[in-house]
């Protein structure tokens, strides 16, 4: 498995071939608190690196979340209509939010690895 890389805005993508998984950080997560609600992207939607893709609702609030590069939704995860607690339970595993077929892997490249993330994340506070 490739490694995960991370937006500035705290969402992580995973590579897999051509095809990449997406979801929000670890760190977004506890920031949002219990998520209650998490509104997908359409399977066949493309997107631009940087469109909003989805929307997720906590019991503090709301937050877009945008996709770290170019793509078509090939698959969304279903399971968090039902249970939107996997994004909190397991947010880099069972609570991903789509896979994209890349238009371009290099827009991954200014992106950071975890343990640059993780620097930047502690500067945050």
């Amino acid at each position: 498995m490739s490694g995960i890389k991370y937006s500035p805005d705290h969402e992580w993508i995973r590579i897999d071939g051509d095809v990449a998984t997406c979801g929000i950080s670890n760190h977004a997560q506890e920031q949002l608190g219990d998520i209650v609600y998490v509104e997908l992207p359409s399977v066949g939607q493309a997107l631009k690196a940087k469109d909003q893709f989805a929307v997720v609702e906590s019991v503090k609030a709301a937050s877009e979340v945008y996709t770290p590069a170019s793509g078509t939704v090939t698959e969304v995860n279903e399971a968090l209509a039902d249970e939107p607690t996997l994004v909190n339970q397991s947010p880099t595993e069972n609570g991903w939010f789509m896979k994209i077929k890349l238009d371009d892997a290099s827009e991954l490249d200014p992106l950071m690895d975890e343990a640059a993330y993780n620097t930047f994340v502690e500067g945050l506070d």
